[in-house]
């Protein structure tokens, strides 16, 4: 079983980790299957009642590593590929009545927002910073980020986000109504499964249920969602993208 994703269930609540602390992150190809299988899995299990989603190390998401997809040779279709496979994982925690909420520290950045707004409730801490970066490499928008942003800022405020390099320290972000709550960090997973457990200790499936009417926008989701997964597929072909990933990548090795 992979470990680039940690999952765990005790007492109705499911806890996923994303565990490539070294990646700060970033989801790979082995990462987004195991988004997706694990999402069915919560979907499908009758014991969990809630979700718990964090991160280890010092960033929350960093997006996709897009340094190794270039370093496997990834092509358009590739990258579509497996957009679509982590974009069902995204509607199915989306669509699941479960309330899901998510602990977000230090870095989040491109497909990492859209992973973060996939939870219900997000909690950050007072360090967390949050950036979009998508055409820093040529690359579009995926990971719900088209119909998640707008809905969790507005319009305006996601276009702001995504067209500029404009960087939102965490009280920003609470500002915007991009989280819920800003904690100090040290206090982030205490905060996050408080919040967890009131759901588990109150009337869990009204609160699944509430989650679930107020995100029935999902049945245009999946729409969003291919064309996302088409429009960044055909982005990784275009000379500039190539350029940019190539250049990012032989960056992040010479760091290494």
């Amino acid at each position: 079983m992979s470990d680039s994703i940690l999952f765990e269930v005790s007492d109705g609540l499911a806890h996923i980790t994303l565990n490539r602390p070294e990646r700060l992150n970033a989801i790979d190809g082995d990462a987004a299957h195991r988004w997706r299988d694990v999402a069915r899995e919560v979907a499908e299990r009758d014991d969990v009642r809630a979700v718990l989603f964090d991160a280890a190390g010092g960033a929350f998401c960093a997006g996709g590593d897009v340094a190794a997809m270039a370093a496997l040779g990834g092509t358009g279709a590739i990258v579509t590929e497996l957009a679509d496979v982590i974009h069902e994982g995204h509607r199915l925690f989306v669509e699941t009545p479960k309330p899901m909420i998510a602990a977000v520290q230090g870095a989040t950045a491109g497909g990492g927002v859209g992973f973060m707004l996939v939870a219900d409730y997000v909690v950050a801490g007072e360090a967390a910073f949050f950036v979009s970066k998508y055409a820093d490499i040529g690359l579009t928008l995926d990971c719900g980020v088209s119909t998640l942003l707008p809905a969790a800022v507005g319009q305006r405020r996601a276009l702001q986000l995504t067209l500029t390099d404009r960087v939102l320290t965490a009280a920003e972000a609470l500002e915007w109504g991009l989280v819920a709550e800003v904690v100090p960090d040290d206090a982030l997973g205490d905060r996050a499964e408080a919040v967890a457990r009131h759901w588990l200790d109150g009337a869990t499936g009204a609160y699944g249920q509430a989650k679930r009417l107020l995100r029935s926008g999902a049945a245009t989701f999946a729409e969003r969602l291919d064309d996302e997964a088409r429009t960044i597929g055909a982005a990784f072909e275009t000379p500039e993208a190539r350029t940019r990933v190539a250049a990012f990548a032989a960056s992040r090795a010479r760091h290494a």
